[in-house]
């Protein structure tokens, strides 16, 4: 199963692949060469292929969790100061996906989207210490009666070029749900209160959906 925002560049890749490797069939007379041609092609498919690829995952909504938003690497626990929206300290949790990752963005709780703004900036590593507040960025606050605001952030990185968010104000989060995409290795932070209780560790990896963040 694939996610939907990569239906049109898989679509355009499979084409261009089957035409490169019938243009190298035709006209290509070295056979080493005609045989690396191909299969560079058809590895840049699968590797198309298994970047848009969207798992299934049953989520149990349970409203004192806070599950993971993305696939991949806990690099960050740490008490910060959100000069965005809060103007208070937050627990930041930080998830960092390679380009191997699953790159679909869920919602980490249920709840109303109280906040949602995109935010034009540069394309730092995404494991940058700066990229958080410099980077290319949505943040989307969900509130509901148990965790009061929680804030995610999807935040682009040296490789991503474009960060898909669903999430629009007034609208109703759902745990687990589709919330966006991000293109090509990124990272997202969660915002959480200071009495939130910590479920992961630096550099556990955990699975979008499924992986529980923080409980109260």
């Amino acid at each position: 199963m694939f996610h939907k925002e990569g239906h049109k560049i898989i679509i355009i890749t499979f084409l261009l692949v089957v035409s490169a490797i019938l243009l190298t069939e035709y006209f290509i007379p070295v056979a080493w060469l005609k045989f690396t041609l191909q299969i560079g092609a058809i590895v840049i498919l699968i590797l198309i292929l298994q970047f848009f690829r969207n798992p299934k995952r049953t989520s149990v909504p349970e409203e004192s969790h806070i599950i993971s938003p993305v696939d991949g690497k806990v690099v960050v626990i740490e008490e910060v100061y959100d000069k965005e929206y809060f103007k208070d300290k937050r627990i930041q949790v930080s998830i960092f996906m390679s380009p191997v990752n699953v790159h679909v963005t869920r919602y980490a709780l249920s709840g109303e989207v109280v906040y949602s703004k995109y935010h034009p900036g540069k394309y730092l590593v995404a494991w940058h210490p700066k990229s958080s507040e410099e980077n290319e960025r949505t943040s989307v606050v969900v509130r509901n009666k148990v965790w009061g605001e929680v804030m995610y952030k999807q935040i682009a990185g040296a490789m991503a070029k474009r960060i898909v968010n669903y999430a629009t104000e007034g609208s109703q989060a759902i745990q687990g749900a589709d919330a966006g995409f991000i293109k090509f290795g990124s990272r997202v932070d969660l915002l959480l209160p200071l009495d939130s209780k910590i479920n992961v560790n630096l550099n556990q990896k955990v699975k979008g959906g499924i992986d529980i963040i923080a409980e109260k």
